[in-house]
């Protein structure tokens, strides 16, 4: 089987972000850690016998990853190893600037971690209030500075746009910021108010951006970007030549990836599956996932690959597919050019930078 992906959800946070809907908890102990580490590294041994696997990107995501410690974080990895076959694997964690104290970013590099994600959401200090987070500007820069020096080469970083009391203008400057840390990638997102948390409970009292204030945001960070060199490959993803998230890259071309921990999610062979929003199943030590249904459709995989600005081309859809691109989608996506929304030619079909900001409206109107 070619390798695929493998994706490590860590379900434990200091504390809970107020716009933030992932799974993971704040209670968390020293036993609790070691034991879910422990079931994390015995799951991926059930899957080694079940299935042959092997990895060519592996991603800790949650949650707060770092919080594992080098101890637990190290254990899995070497689990992994000892497992599977690893080709030339981009290890990514997730790694909060509060959490530097318990772990040591040498010895992670050392052990096979070769790229982190930075949850920074902003340079401002007063946004990073908003958001609950509890680091500062100078925190970030002595995370990267010392990510640095521990040899890292791949380093990404996260930023939020329309963030309540966000301007242009301290968007521009945590724009300049990011750029001056002289990183290789960044994921940028428009905030969204889920249900269930204290953004969403509170919505009335925050001062919340407009469609066309977030539209004006988004479009000038893409502009941004693009000027220092920073290209846009997926609606909320930029990043040097070479430096793309090959673990990311593998959901919006419909590759396959295997989950791990709780709520995490898999597409293995067409198929997808998930395991519950429970941490308590999870360390009850049984699989206790959910098939969702089958997955790989043509018009899924159109879909996710409209995400992409490069999005679908004829060639690789025949190759997947075995024929081409049904005409009927690329006649619905020519409506769309003189809006500015898509590009369209006789193989492939595009969405606009304009376009990525009505994407799910735009690409359900061309599938439909």
């Amino acid at each position: 089987m070619h390798p695929i992906g493998l994706y490590i959800h860590v379900p434990f946070c200091e504390r809970k972000c107020p716009y933030c809907n992932f799974y993971s908890t704040t209670k968390i102990t020293d036993e609790i850690v070691d034991r879910y580490t422990n079931i994390a590294c015995n799951t991926l041994i059930k899957y080694k016998e079940k299935m042959e696997l092997s990895f060519d990107t592996v991603y800790f995501g949650g949650g707060t990853p770092s919080l594992l410690g080098n101890k637990n974080l190290i254990k899995i990895v070497k689990t992994i190893k000892d497992n599977f076959d690893l080709f030339e694997s981009e290890v990514t964690l997730e790694i909060n600037p509060t959490t530097l104290p318990i772990v040591n970013l040498k010895q992670l590099r050392e052990e096979g971690f070769n790229r982190l994600s930075i949850g920074v959401q902003s340079a401002i200090d007063r946004e990073l209030k908003i958001l609950g987070r509890q680091y500062s500007k100078k925190d970030i820069e002595n995370t990267i500075k010392l990510a640095k020096t521990a040899g890292f080469k791949n380093i990404s970083l996260d930023l939020m746009l329309a963030i309540p009391e966000q301007s242009i203008e301290s968007l521009k400057e945590s724009i300049n910021f990011f750029i001056s840390q002289d990183i290789q990638h960044i994921s940028a997102y428009l905030l969204k108010l889920e249900k269930g948390t204290p953004f969403y409970k509170n919505k009335s009292k925050l001062k919340l951006k407009n469609e066309d204030e977030e539209a004006e945001m988004y479009l000038f960070l893409v502009s941004e970007l693009a000027n220092n060199g920073v290209k846009q490959y997926e609606i909320s993803n930029f990043a040097l030549n070479g430096y793309e998230s090959r673990h990311n890259l593998k959901y919006w071309k419909c590759g396959d990836y295997l989950g791990i921990g709780p709520s995490a999610h898999s597409f293995i062979d067409g198929k997808r599956f998930y395991y519950q929003r429970s941490l308590q199943k999870f360390l009850s030590g049984e699989l206790h996932f959910i098939y969702d249904g089958n997955g790989g459709t043509i018009e899924e995989y159109i879909m996710l690959r409209l995400r992409l600005s490069e999005g679908i081309n004829n060639k690789l859809f025949k190759q997947r597919f075995g024929i081409n691109i049904p005409q009927i989608y690329f006649e619905k996506a020519k409506k769309f050019q003189k809006y500015g929304l898509t590009i369209v030619n006789e193989s492939s079909i595009k969405l606009t930078t304009k376009g990525f900001l009505v994407s799910n409206e735009l690409i359900s109107r061309i599938l439909l």
